[in-house]
Formats: C-alpha cells, structure tokens, sequence
C-alpha cells in the first residue's frame, strides 16, 4: 500500500470529511456537474450496434497483469475486446477528470477515495448498481463490503442515494511478520498484545527494534487498538463529537504505543514520517529486511510482491487481542480495489456484463493469485484457499469495523502527530488526549 490516502473511502466516511474536500475536488465537481446531462446516475440510451469494445481506465499498478490476463481471457470467451489503460496511481484521477472534461470518459474506471470520486457519481458518470446487488450478484461480496459502499440519503457530499462501485478487494490492517527475523512460530501465534511485545522485544537487535509503523497510520493503529475496548458504536460516537477522546478505551489504545515503545520494540525508537513513510516502511519489510514486522493495510501484500517478488517468507496476522481488553479487537476496513461503470458510454449493458464477470469467484480467485488481492467474496475469504501473507488480513474481514463516519481530517493529523510525539517523549498519554479532544471541538 503505498498512500493510504489513496485506497478507497467508505461512503459512510465521507460524510465527515466533506468540509474537506480541498479546492480542487470542489472545482472539479462544479466542473463535473456543469458537464452532466441532468446529474444522477440515470442509464444511458448505450449503443449496442456494431463491434463492442470498452475501455477501462484502472488505477492500480498492483492489479495490472491479473486485470491484463482477465480482459484478454474475457475477450476470447465474448468476443468483446477490452482496453485497459494503467497511468499510474499519481496520474489516474487527472486524467479521469480530464477525460470528463473532454466528455470522452472510459466504459469503466477504477474506484478511487469516494470523496474524490463524488463529483464524478454527482454529474451522472456512474451507474447506480443498488438493484443489481440486492439480487444474485450480490452474494458476491461480504455484506461488510456492500455495506461500506452504499450511500445514503442525506450524506454530506450529496451523492444521491446507491451503489456506484463493484468490489473485488477488501481491505483490512494487521501486522506482517517475518516469521524467521521474529522467531515467532506461525503455528504459534502470541494470543495477547502483551505476548506479541516480548515477542518482538526479544528479536530486537541491539536494542534498536524490529517493528515498524508509517506515522500516517497510527490512526488505524490506535483505532484498531481502541476497538479492544470501545464498541464500533463508541468508536463511531466518538469521531461525531458525541463522545470523549478522553475515555479509558482511548487511554488504553496509546498506551499500547508506550508499551511498544517502553519494550525496545518500534525500530530506531521513532515512527517512520513524511510523504512517503509508508512506503519507506514497506521498503525497510519486503526489500531491505531491515525490520521483521510492520503495521500495514492488505494492499500491503501486493506492493511487496511486486516490488520484491522473490520473499515470500513472511505471514500476515490480526493485531492480537489486549491482555486487559473487554471486547474481541477489530480491525478497520474499507472496501478496496473495484470498478465504475459509466452509464453514459456507448456499451454500458456489457460493461456490467463485464463488470460482474470481474467480480465471480473464479475471477476474484485471479486477482488474488496474480496480484495478491484479498478478496470481497465471503466463500473464497472462508475457503482456506489465500496464501500465508493474505489469510491473516482475511481472518479480520468477518468482524471488522464497519463505521458510518470516520477521524475528522484535523483530528487525523493530531494523531499522527501526537502520536509521534509520545513515542518520542516529548507528550504524555494525557496531554495526547487533551489535544485530540481539543481539535475535535475546532472541528
């Protein structure tokens, strides 16, 4: 995963992060808007004569050959030719804005961060699939999954009320672990937070530390942590306004960062900042071999496979339970890579076609072998069938956090601050406290 502010936001999410959206996603949505035969995301009259050919405008470098593979074996078996164009992930959303701008937008495109692809759903670039995954085809997905994708009346980026992206990933967060630069046994796992810590502290070369978190994800860190002890409704409650940062669940969640940092556990004794921490951290795992264990989303697996495909040797696993915690901890999910259909194309029938053949086990079974992608379908997640660096991100699908909002941007940002701060010293657990709840109210 290389920029967690590039993997897809729940709908539910954007209700909070509305008033932020930045100048430009407000510019592009009035832009987009001004483009729309009428907004909503109403069916095109298509065009279904001739030849068909459809292009699909993908994100993803991590899913490119298995998407590759599947659009050629899709064209052999239905004589429809499929293009698929990969910019990148930095150059993805200006060209699918550009296209938008020139009105000559793909068949289909990837689903990004729903708050920038609201002005896309706003000015009717996308088919609403409510109806078609209240049917059959909707038993393809965990319902955590169609859950997260779903807007609903009244959300604050004022997207009419759907389903505008099919799902083939989900995505969780947990620890990947080199077993053998760990020396914890895969069929022994530590079964406490506490058991995980002397674990890793007895690996620890030197004192310095073999694990390691990107700063920009500690708040998934500490709200993973937290769920030890606070119900996803408390969670939920919390990030509205309606209840304390400063609650015992919270306390407790950071000072479970102590605890990692009192034991000689984080790598340098600091998290690992900047623009790129999270790579930076992914490097130091699956190419360097620097650490032997890190806190990373699913994706996690695919940039590593892709970027050094030869290490395998390495396990996936839930963050492990607290000795002191109340409730069975929960890792905090959204649903990952998938697809957008545009309705207003010349061929929208057979993108969804297309775009449901994607998402049928066999296929999702692909983009799991050959990119490395969890899958969003509950009988292959519960087949036994993903790999040791998948199925321990897998395991936390069934009982993951499923929120109707998420941290408010400002909130984010002391967190992944402050949290530097306690590791560092320079902040106690109180005064962490004092300053989430302190820009919760500025919010």
């Amino acid at each position: 995963m290389r920029k967690n502010s590039s993997t897809p936001a729940s709908p539910a999410t954007i209700r909070r992060r509305a008033v932020t959206v930045g100048a430009v996603a407000v510019a592009a949505s009035l832009f987009l808007q001004g483009c729309s035969a009428g907004g909503g995301s109403t069916n095109a009259s298509g065009d279904s004569s001739g030849a068909v050919e459809l292009t699909f405008l993908n994100q993803s470098r991590g899913q490119e050959a298995a998407l590759n593979q599947l659009a050629e074996q899709y064209s052999k078996e239905k004589g429809i030719k499929i293009t698929v164009d990969s910019p990148g992930p930095t150059d993805y959303l200006p060209k699918l804005q550009a296209k938008a701008q020139s009105k000559s937008m793909p068949d289909i495109y990837s689903s990004f961060n729903a708050t920038d692809m609201a002005p896309f759903y706003k000015a009717g670039w996308a088919m609403n699939l409510q109806s078609e995954l209240q049917g059959d085809w909707g038993k393809n997905f965990s319902p955590a999954v169609i859950n997260m994708s779903t807007f609903a009346d009244g959300n604050n980026l004022g997207v009419p009320a759907g389903i505008y992206t099919a799902h083939w990933e989900t995505q969780t967060y947990g620890l990947l672990l080199d077993t053998a630069a760990t020396g914890i046994d895969p069929k022994a796992l530590p079964k406490t937070s506490s058991e995980l810590i002397s674990k890793l502290a007895a690996a620890s070369k030197n004192g310095q530390g073999t694990f390691s978190v990107a700063a920009s994800l500690t708040p998934q860190l500490i709200q993973g942590f937290a769920s030890n002890w606070l119900t996803d409704d408390e969670i939920s409650a919390t990030f509205d306004g309606k209840a304390s940062w400063k609650s015992e669940g919270w306390r407790n969640a950071f000072q479970l960062l102590v605890d990692l940092k009192k034991a000689g556990v984080i790598a340098n004794g600091s998290l690992t900042g900047g623009q790129n921490d999270n790579p930076t951290v992914e490097a130091s795992f699956f190419s360097k071999h620097e650490v032997g264990a890190i806190f990373d989303a699913s994706p996690g697996v695919s940039v590593g496979f892709k970027t050094a495909p030869d290490y395998n040797s390495f396990i996936s696993l839930t963050v492990p339970p607290a000795a002191n915690g109340k409730l069975a901890p929960r890792s905090p999910g959204l649903p990952g890579k998938g697809a957008v259909i545009n309705p207003k194309g010349k061929h929208p029938k057979e993108a969804l076609e297309f775009v449901k053949w994607l998402t049928a086990p066999s296929q999702q079974k692909v983009f799991a072998e050959v990119g490395h992608i969890m899958p969003s379908n509950p009988e292959l997640l519960a087949s036994g069938t993903l790999s040791p660096q998948l199925s321990g991100f897998g395991a936390g699908v069934k009982d993951m956090q499923v929120l109707p909002n998420t941290i408010k941007t400002n909130v984010n940002t002391a967190i992944i601050r402050d949290a530097q701060g306690l590791v560092l010293g320079e902040l106690t657990i109180d005064q962490v406290l004092d300053d989430l709840q302190a820009a919760q109210d500025k919010s």
